[in-house]
């Protein structure tokens, strides 16, 4: 590294969700205020949903500063010269990022105590009993005092609905307690200037927003979609000196990808900064929390790990996340394990086919899924055989590895595992294998002569996959398949090798019964 990119290197800002610590303390910031002055200038109430780690804290924390009047944190940013450091708003902060939600009293007693300290803190008398009224006298001596309307900033207004998911009672009575606060926003509606509440999730306007449904979602929004995560352009510049040496490519294909449907994807932020730190491609993000309530409820549900690739939704179905109604789409996107592919508009609304964001998400949740599927039949050594003998080209050895997989999982298992009643759960099992290596696969890949089930890109060779029930379609039926409907055309034009094999699953003895393979 020269001397001058050296001298450019600043802090890497990993886990800092305040903005002056970040700007006082030399770390590096990719500028957001672009889009945080197009918010305050075009419009008052806000929501945004986007996954865990992806900087939504800071965003409300730079709102907070700004609102507050600090301008020397901003000098060099763009919005420094557009704004009326002169003018100052009492601005009030409510973070549900921490605390015990177990119950709806333990929720109250946890908002009293959020309540307590902004009280304090801007020399506010209680003169209430309930949340909601403290909170309504609150914002009302706020603006008489200032002389100044009032902002209002929510983080993870959602996280006491989600931490009680697994007990919907609970859930729903916490739902209501959050209903009843945050509708106190609108009925304050004159004594705020600027609202923006953040979360994981987007629950229904219905249930939840219901006294608050003057909220604009920008979730969705293209103009905003990079207001959270690093864009391309971030890591040319703001991040420059720490991308030297690194495979930009690779990069690329970890830990890009996220799209809220606009024409730029980003990077998660939490994964490219510990890849500057450790200069190691590993899944950081996805280490940092089990998604033990989605693959439960994945496996509940009886959905097979290769339809996640290429689901189908539209705006209404991304939209439909309830404590009684989670639709599977929704809960994937909104949790950032998938992201759209590509949207379209058609009879009147706009429908997207969703994909794995980025190989991280697909190597790691497929890595989970697989365990829940097959057990420890499908354990870190296995993988490794696996991988070892598709690298080689060797196709019997991969037959025989798949073969001791399904073998391997115990009796039982069929009958415990609620997605075994499907007749996907067999090629759901050989999916998940072939993903969790980090392979590059494409489920019912189109060509002019049909979808083929899978395609598998691997050491300079493509592989062509057709899943067969072998009481059903007869010996044979796969491959034969493969070669009538000329599937192996669209590849060959890539100059690659391309094998075809046929794999057929036999229900009585739970494994594969053909793997016949050609040539092509």
């Amino acid at each position: 590294m020269s001397g001058a990119d050296q001298k450019a290197r600043r802090k890497l800002p990993i886990g800092i969700q305040t903005f002056r610590t970040i700007r006082e303390e030399g770390h590096y910031y990719a500028d957001k205020t672009p889009h945080i002055e197009r918010l305050i200038t075009e419009g008052t109430h806000y929501f945004l949903s986007r996954p865990r780690r992806f900087g939504k804290s800071l965003l409300l924390d730079t709102v907070k500063e700004l609102f507050e009047g600090c301008g020397e944190l901003f000098r060099g940013l763009h919005i420094h010269d557009r704004w009326d450091w002169g003018k100052r708003h009492p601005v009030l902060r409510l973070s549900f990022g921490s605390g015990d939600f177990s119950s709806p009293e333990k929720l109250e007693l946890e908002t009293f105590a959020l309540l307590d300290g902004m009280e304090r803190q801007n020399d506010v008398a209680p003169r209430h009993d309930t949340p909601a009224a403290r909170l309504r006298h609150l914002i009302g001596e706020l603006r008489r005092s200032a002389g100044e309307r009032v902002v209002v900033l929510v983080d993870e207004y959602d996280k006491p609905i989600l931490d009680a998911l697994g007990e919907p009672e609970v859930a729903r009575a916490n739902r209501g307690f959050l209903s009843g606060l945050y509708a106190v926003i609108k009925d304050c509606d004159a004594d705020i200037r600027f609202t923006l509440l953040t979360g994981v999730s987007k629950f229904s306007k219905v249930n939840l927003f219901s006294g608050l449904n003057n909220l604009e979602d920008i979730t969705l929004d293209p103009r905003f979609a990079t207001i959270c995560g690093y864009t391309e352009g971030d890591l040319d510049t703001v991040f420059a000196p720490e991308t030297e040496g690194l495979d930009r490519e690779r990069v690329r294909e970890w830990y890009n990808g996220y799209n809220w449907d606009g024409e730029e994807r980003v990077y998660n932020p939490f994964d490219i900064l510990l890849l500057f730190r450790r200069r190691e491609f590993r899944a950081w993000w996805f280490e940092t929390g089990t998604p033990t309530f989605l693959v439960d409820t994945l496996t509940r549900r009886g959905v097979n790990a290769y339809a996640l690739d290429g689901m189908a939704a539209d705006d209404a179905l991304l939209s439909s996340f309830d404590v009684d109604e989670i639709a599977t789409e929704a809960l994937l996107f909104q949790t950032g394990y998938l992201t759209i592919e590509e949207s379209s508009y058609r009879i009147g609304r706009r429908t997207y086919r969703l994909d794995y964001p980025n190989l991280e998400v697909r190597q790691s949740l497929n890595n989970v899924l697989l365990r829940r599927l097959a057990g420890g039949a499908a354990d870190a050594a296995a993988r490794n055989r696996l991988y070892d003998r598709l690298l080689d080209h060797d196709l019997s050895g991969v037959e025989a590895q798949l073969r001791a997989i399904y073998a391997g999982i115990p009796t039982d298992w069929h009958s415990r595992n609620d997605i075994a009643r499907f007749e996907g759960y067999y090629a759901s099992v050989f999916y998940a294998s072939l993903a969790a290596l980090g392979f590059d696969l494409a489920v019912e890949d189109a060509s002019a002569a049909g979808r083929v089930d899978l395609a598998l890109r691997c050491a300079g060779r493509v592989y062509l996959f057709e899943f067969k029930l072998i009481e059903r379609a007869g010996e044979g039926a796969a491959l034969r398949q493969l070669r009538e409907r000329g599937y192996a055309e669209k590849y060959r034009a890539g100059g690659e090798p391309v094998y075809l094999i046929g794999v057929e699953f036999s229900e009585e003895s739970r494994n594969i019964a053909v793997f016949e393979t050609a040539e092509t």
